[in-house]
């Protein structure tokens, strides 16, 4: 519930310094937010929050993307705009070293020494929720499949 109180103060914010474009990327954040805990019936986690958060900047990274491949500059600019906005309240990703930390630890749980890929779908199985919304998961995969033997 922390994010949703958050962006709501930087809403107002932006509304007060007539700041349209970033005003609009916040009330649909906000809206996202507040459909979901309406939905739940109850507030939402920190992790719940930022689920949403990465939803939405994948969203603005996929419209970015057709903008660009259409060649249209005024929706590149307004994406670009956009997701600058959300990733301010995105949750701090791991870096690549901390993410080997955690593949390091899971291998140990799971008694492997010598991963190969047989073993892979235990590994991301057991991997995965501990990284969930820290972590890109191509990453992730990248860095499990360059220790597959």
């Amino acid at each position: 519930m922390e994010k949703t109180g958050e962006v709501q103060k930087e809403m107002i914010a932006a509304m007060k310094a007539k700041d349209a474009e970033r005003k609009e990327t916040l009330t649909l954040l906000l809206s996202a937010l507040k459909a979901k805990a309406k939905d739940k019936k109850e507030a939402l986690t920190d992790e719940e929050e930022n689920a949403i958060i990465l939803k939405e900047i994948k969203q603005a990274e996929e419209s970015l993307a057709g903008a660009e491949k259409a060649g249209r500059a005024d929706l590149i600019d307004m994406n670009q705009k956009r997701l600058a906005v959300l990733r301010e309240f995105a949750p701090k990703q791991m870096s690549e070293e901390e993410i080997r930390q955690v593949i390091t630890g899971v291998l140990q749980q799971l008694g492997i020494e010598n991963p190969t890929p047989q073993d892979k779908g235990n590994i991301m199985k057991k991997l995965m929720p501990l990284v969930k919304g820290k972590a890109d998961g191509g990453l992730v995969n990248q860095l499990v499949g360059r220790l597959m033997k």
